[in-house]
């Protein structure tokens, strides 16, 4: 359709409306499967599992707004209808358009051009837990079609990098083949299920999460109508064990809570309901007085879901979260809505009525730890920023089936561990790891150093966080000896995949003046005091456009000033860092001389 010249003058709140209008019309067509053929039936309802994605865009177009290119891009032709022509640029060994960079993504793949000229591929692993057979097979799919490693990801979850268009097609075929899957795991989706490592062999845990989570990942990717969301959504479950899900930093946080008995609820093990938690935009998921009966969890996270699919921005990527659905209509009202999806209304508790929930072993992600099963343990494997070659895996899997019950459990701290290894088998196990090149022990600082994959492999990078974090942890594990858990997280950009703002000292990415016009260098804004869990809350910033080649000193500097300034010897870097402004703190580590 084109709107011929008319003498008449619009304002540009006109046009602008006159040209969303006209592009909606167009696009309606196409999302609607509509012809030239079929022109009468332009304002058909929208019917199928697109039918309330359309709706919603259609509102957009008729209010006289743009829909975003990835709004578009869905309508146009939707990711699951592309495969042929995924297939196509495979055999071309062709990148792909713009468009289909972002289709790409609902199969789990993503273009990191310019970066790398290559794919990233991310799984889905729900809980975090698969078989030895599993990873000893990812690790013979990487080698053969990808860079020869995987990463273990902030989400519980593996991503393989390196892969040629050629390989893709073989990749997410193999994956399949291997009773896994990478469906759905980027773009406008729901992303990988977390839930406790430890669910099932945790002596403290209140709850087994992976019953929950597995039915939450079969829920989504059977239902069609869950994909093509207004942006990404994550979804965490968290079972009370000692290990922590960071699940308050999720959409949707379910968090196991014991309800004492006379409040007027049936006591006994429920999940307390958070929303709105995306820690890259300073926000946590936020207390709504509601507990859910862990039977009922797929339900409520479905009527969730399907508000903020009616509701959720799809014209500003950046505001398209349901946090700011929930910012600008009120929580109670969110609530009130996903209440008649649901056809019910929540249960909800005052917050005297839940037993205190026991606290996290920060550590507990590291070494030898016995389980609730008399004679078992987990091990807590240490990995280099997450990183595990494919001979490493083989070996990891062979110790997993030899010595342990078979299962490789991730972890949100890009770490894994093999569980039910016996006493008798623990020194042997151990051994064995360390035969591998890997390690089951690390200093307080070396447990919590997490980077997300940075500029080496992510276009969204401003610096190479991997390399820049492993040269903090190189130099201040032997210059300072912290004796408590201390967190440093190095984020690459403000999609915070490493989230910095809820570590004890966290990074991000920036673009540092070098003293000269327009001359930058790679470098970070660094924060200190950040906190999850009962100690939840966004970090302060101390230092602003650090060079990163400053960075380790920085560090050392900040950590020595904790040693000498804390309160008593058990005060934790946390509680020092929150007793001062950032001011103070970035004096007392100008004070320190690095060693």
């Amino acid at each position: 359709m084109k709107i011929e010249s008319l003498s008449i003058d619009f304002t540009d709140e006109q046009k602008r409306y006159l040209e969303g209008f006209t592009t909606g019309l167009q696009i309606s067509r196409v999302g609607r499967g509509l012809g030239g053929g079929n022109a009468g039936k332009a304002n058909a309802e929208p019917t199928g599992p697109d039918a309330a994605h359309i709706k919603a865009q259609d509102k957009v177009v008729a209010s006289g707004k743009k829909l975003a290119d990835q709004e578009k891009f869905k309508r146009e032709e939707h990711p699951f209808d592309a495969y042929p022509r995924l297939k196509q640029q495979a055999l071309d060994n062709a990148p792909p358009s713009p468009a289909d960079n972002f289709r790409w993504r609902y199969y789990g793949l993503f273009y990191v051009a310019p970066a790398q000229d290559s794919y990233m591929c991310r799984l889905r692993i729900p809980n975090g837990i698969l078989k030895h057979w599993q990873f000893a097979g990812m690790a013979d799919l990487a080698e053969r079609l990808c860079g020869p490693f995987c990463h273990v990801t902030t989400r519980a979850n593996l991503q393989v990098r390196e892969i040629p268009p050629k390989h893709t097609v073989a990749l997410v075929e193999g994956i399949q083949d291997l009773g896994l899957c990478s469906r759905g795991s980027g773009a406008d989706n729901i992303r990988n299920v977390t839930g406790t490592p430890t669910a099932g062999i945790d002596p403290q845990e209140l709850i087994d999460t992976r019953e929950y989570a597995r039915e939450w990942h079969y829920h989504i990717l059977n239902d069609r109508s869950l994909t093509g969301l207004p942006r990404k959504f994550n979804v965490a479950f968290d079972g009370a064990g000692k290990i922590a899900v960071l699940e308050d930093t999720n959409d949707i946080a379910f968090s196991a809570v014991e309800v004492k008995d006379g409040f007027g609820v049936e006591p006994g093990v429920w999940f307390r309901l958070g929303l709105g938690g995306i820690t890259g935009h300073r926000d946590f998921a936020r207390d709504t007085g509601i507990v859910v009966k862990p039977a009922d969890a797929t339900r409520v996270a479905d009527a969730i879901v399907r508000v903020f699919i009616d509701l959720g921005d799809r014209t500003n990527r950046l505001k398209a979260r349901m946090k700011y659905v929930i910012d600008g209509m009120g929580l109670e009202k969110y609530l009130a809505l996903v209440e008649e999806k649901l056809g019910q209304t929540f249960t909800r508790v005052a917050p005297e009525a839940l037993a205190r929930r026991p606290g996290f072993d920060r550590m507990a992600h590291i070494g030898v730890h016995k389980q609730k099963q008399e004679g078992l343990n987990w091990i807590g494997v240490s990995l280099s920023l997450g990183k595990v070659t494919c001979e490493q895996m083989r070996g990891l899997a062979k110790i997993a089936r030899d010595l342990g019950d078979g299962d490789i459990r991730l972890t949100v701290w890009q770490n894994l561990l093999i569980s039910g290894v016996r006493d008798e088998n623990a020194e042997l196990a151990v051994a064995a790891i360390k035969k591998i090149g890997l390690a089951v022990e690390a200093s307080q600082i070396r447990a919590g150093l997490i980077a997300c994959t940075g500029k080496a492999g992510c276009k969204f990078g401003a610096s190479d966080t991997k390399k820049h974090a492993a040269e903090i942890g190189d130099w201040c594990e032997p210059r300072v000896n912290v004796e408590t858990p201390v967190n440093i997280h190095v984020t690459g950009c403000h999609h915070s995949c490493a989230q910095h703002y809820i570590s004890d000292i966290g990074l991000i990415a920036a673009k540092v003046p070098n003293g000269e016009e327009d001359d930058t260098v790679e470098g970070y804004h660094l924060f200190a005091g950040g906190g999850f869990g009962l100690n939840a809350d966004v970090g302060q910033e101390v230092f602003h456009d650090l060079k990163a080649e400053d960075a380790p000193k920085t560090v050392e500097k900040l950590l020595k000033a904790y040693l000498s300034h804390r309160a008593s010897p058990d005060e934790t870097f946390l509680s020092f860092a929150r007793r001062h402004d950032g001011e103070m703190l970035r004096k007392f580590a100008e004070a320190e001389v690095s060693s």
